[in-house]
């Protein structure tokens, strides 16, 4: 006598498969993201070059442009990513054409994290030596700002 409520057997063969599809996709996904972060995109450094306590870089923020809020718009961006901005001031003027960041420091490296975590090219990157300075890096901010990453 067959029972009327027996229940139907589940196809587990198509389950299966479909859940080894799906980690393979997100085995694919997280190896794609390893590559592209340690290629494209390496995570940034906020600490000092050189500095064996890894104390973080200290930035001033200048707004060469006179846009409104632009310096506060990279003060955040940059404390969020672990750089110590100490100043955020406005330029003595607000026609700079291309953002700059300046090492103020002999140590150029650390402009150069700076920089990289901004988006700015390296030909945009200039030292100048001031010992009156208590920063290691200033950041101009010139009217190429909407290019950069912190107004992405």
């Amino acid at each position: 006598m067959k029972n009327r409520f027996s229940a139907r057997k589940f196809p587990t063969g198509v389950v299966l498969n479909l859940a080894i599809i799906v980690l393979l996709l997100v085995v694919a996904y997280l190896g794609y993201s390893f590559v592209l972060r340690l290629t494209v995109a390496p995570s940034l450094d906020a600490a000092r070059d050189g500095d064996p306590q890894g104390k973080a870089i200290q930035v001033d923020v200048i707004n060469g442009c006179g846009g409104a809020k632009v310096g506060t718009q990279f003060t955040q961006y940059l404390r969020h990513r672990g750089y110590d901005v100490v100043e955020v001031r406005n330029y003595h003027r607000f026609d700079v054409r291309q953002s700059i960041v300046i090492a103020r420091t002999a140590n150029l490296r650390n402009a150069e994290k700076v920089a990289t975590a901004l988006g700015v090219s390296a030909p945009h990157i200039i030292q100048q030596i001031n010992p009156e300075y208590f920063v290691d890096v200033s950041v101009v901010i010139g009217h190429d700002y909407q290019s950069l990453k912190p107004s992405q």
